[in-house]
């Protein structure tokens, strides 16, 4: 199977190389692609930079591919990877004892896979994360919080093979005075739906954070799906 993939970028990049890149991102160290062209240009330009939407197909034939939209995954799983890769506010006692639950029941080794696909933690969607473990916010709003603006799916390279299997096959530029705002309005809808609408508007069985651990709640829990 070929997969089109798109990745945004400040220059045009031909050939990924495997092992470079910041190590702190959602998933480790890897190569980070969307699906969309467009959301590529947004993540390709800064607030006075242009950018690139760079091209690629890759060939998943034979690939390990985890997919945290897969029936075996929840979001609590997501959540759990980004604990291990990215810096959270600890505020509270309840904070470090989210984590350290999370992190017991929830692990995915996701090191061991050639690419993962889920989602993108960007700016305001990190912080209804953290609201989550910080007890603000039910599992059923941090669901909901994660589709609102739209965000979609980040497809992310790991391995060796599947950086020798990617291809590039061209590119389009992308100017920061329409990508930027664009990327801006984006995370402003976000923010502003989930405090419309969902921050402060509990409902009848509504799981927090604190109820999970009490019960310990495991990933095949159905009120988790």
């Amino acid at each position: 199977m070929i997969q089109k993939l798109y990745h945004g970028s400040s220059r045009i990049i031909e050939k990924p190389i495997y092992g470079y890149g910041k190590p702190y991102n959602d998933y480790g160290s890897g190569f980070y692609c969307t699906d969309s062209a467009e959301m590529a240009k947004e993540w390709g330009v800064g607030r006075n930079q242009d950018g690139y939407a760079n091209f690629y197909e890759l060939d998943c034939s034979g690939l390990r591919i985890l997919n945290l939209n897969d029936e075996d995954y929840n979001i609590l799983h997501w959540l759990t990877i980004l604990l291990q890769n990215r810096e959270f506010d600890m505020p509270s006692i309840l904070a470090l004892e989210s984590k350290e639950f999370l992190l017991k029941t929830f692990t995915v080794d996701y090191e061991a896979y050639d690419a993962i696909i889920g989602y993108r933690a960007d700016d305001s969607y990190f912080s209804f994360a953290q609201d989550f473990i910080n007890g603000t916010i039910s599992y059923r709003q941090l669901g909901r919080a994660m589709r609102l603006g739209r965000l979609g799916q980040q497809f992310v390279l790991k391995s060796r093979e599947a950086f020798d299997r990617i291809r590039f096959t061209g590119y389009e530029a992308a100017e920061s005075r329409e990508w930027y705002q664009k990327k801006m309005l984006r995370d402003k809808l976000a923010r502003r739906e989930y405090f419309s609408a969902e921050r402060n508007k509990r409902q009848p069985g509504d799981l927090y954070i604190t109820q999970i651990m009490d019960e310990e709640m495991k990933p095949d829990d159905p009120r988790l799906r």
